[in-house]
């Protein structure tokens, strides 16, 4: 078996948002299941093999946190066949791009914002090659 990461677990301000901002992106992800606890609610979203756990955050006054510089998540990287067209849907949607440089030969990369300000890289591999996806020369 090779190795892969199954979930990844992110506490969003409104659970809703986020499903509909990464439904938006990826059409294919279904919510696998949701539930209630007492003080949050919770879902499973993605595929049969890998998802992401999000759950919403518990009320309080502020989130001390400024991203690529406290710890957390910075963004979280989803591989999708089109960039192109996730790219249309959300701009479609109102959602704001971070517009970083990203070239590169083989691969494209996008960096969208959902409506809680939490970043998502979305990436199409233009190679099966894995010393070609892979590469970090440029």
């Amino acid at each position: 078996m090779v190795p892969y990461v199954e979930h990844a677990n992110v506490t969003v301000r409104d659970l809703d948002n986020t499903i509909r901002f990464l439904q938006t992106a990826i059409p294919e992800f279904a919510v696998r299941h949701q539930g209630q606890q007492p003080t949050h609610r919770w879902c499973h979203i993605g595929t049969e093999n890998t998802y992401l756990a999000l759950q919403e955050v518990v009320a309080r006054d502020q989130i001390d946190r400024t991203p690529y510089q406290d710890l957390g998540i910075n963004h979280i990287g989803l591989v999708v066949d089109d960039v192109v067209q996730v790219r249309e849907r959300l701009l479609s949607a109102g959602y704001r791009e971070n517009d970083m440089e990203t070239r590169h030969p083989w691969r494209q990369r996008i960096y969208f914002y959902d409506r809680d300000g939490i970043e998502w890289e979305f990436t199409q591999y233009l190679s099966d090659d894995p010393l070609l996806r892979n590469d970090y020369s440029l």
